[in-house]
C-alpha cells in the first residue's frame, strides 16, 4: 500500500515543487507565493483541510489536497480532493489508486461520509481510475463555480 503521511508545515519544501509541477501540468496560473499562502494554513492544522504526501516522506512521489465541508444529501462531513498529482516518471504503477483506497479507509473510519473529486470530461483514463477507485460520475450534476 502507497503511504500517505499528513504533511505538516516543515514539509512545504517537498510539497511546493509537486503543487507547482500539478498547476503547470493543468494550466492553473499560480506562482510560489499563492501556493504558499493557499497551502500554509492546511499544512497548520486548519480545520476546514487537509494534505497527505504520497509515498516517502523525505522524497514524496506526489500529494492530496483533500478540503471538508457538510452535506444535508448524504448526511454529514464530506470531503473533496482539491488536488491530487502523481509524478509523470511513476504514474500507471496503481499509485494514485492505493492512495485514493487508502484516504477512502481513513475518511470513512473517522466519519466522513463521503469524498468527492472533479475531473475533465474529456480525460477518459482518469475517469477509469476514478471509476476504479469506487467514484461515480453524477448524470444529473455539474460542478459550477463563482470566484471571489
Amino acid at each position: 500500500m502507497t503511504a500517505l503521511h499528513l504533511a505538516r508545515p516543515e514539509n512545504i519544501d517537498r510539497l511546493l515543487p509537486l503543487a507547482a509541477a500539478f498547476h503547470a501540468e493543468m494550466g492553473i496560473a499560480a506562482d510560489d507565493d499563492h501556493r504558499r499562502r493557499a497551502l500554509g494554513p492546511l499544512l497548520e492544522g486548519s480545520p476546514f483541510g487537509a494534505i497527505y504526501l504520497v509515498g516517502p516522506i523525505r522524497a514524496p512521489i506526489g500529494y492530496v489536497v483533500l478540503t471538508f465541508g457538510w452535506s444535508v444529501e448524504y448526511g454529514g462531513m464530506d470531503a473533496f480532493v482539491d488536488e491530487l498529482y502523481v509524478r509523470p516518471g511513476v504514474r500507471g504503477r496503481g499509485l494514485a489508486l492505493e492512495a485514493l483506497t487508502g484516504l477512502r479507509d481513513m475518511l470513512r473510519s473517522a466519519g466522513i461520509v463521503g469524498l468527492h473529486l472533479e475531473v475533465d470530461r474529456d480525460d477518459a483514463a482518469t475517469q477509469r481510475l476514478y471509476q476504479r477507485a469506487g467514484f461515480r460520475l453524477h448524470e444529473r450534476y455539474v460542478l459550477m463555480t463563482q470566484i471571489f
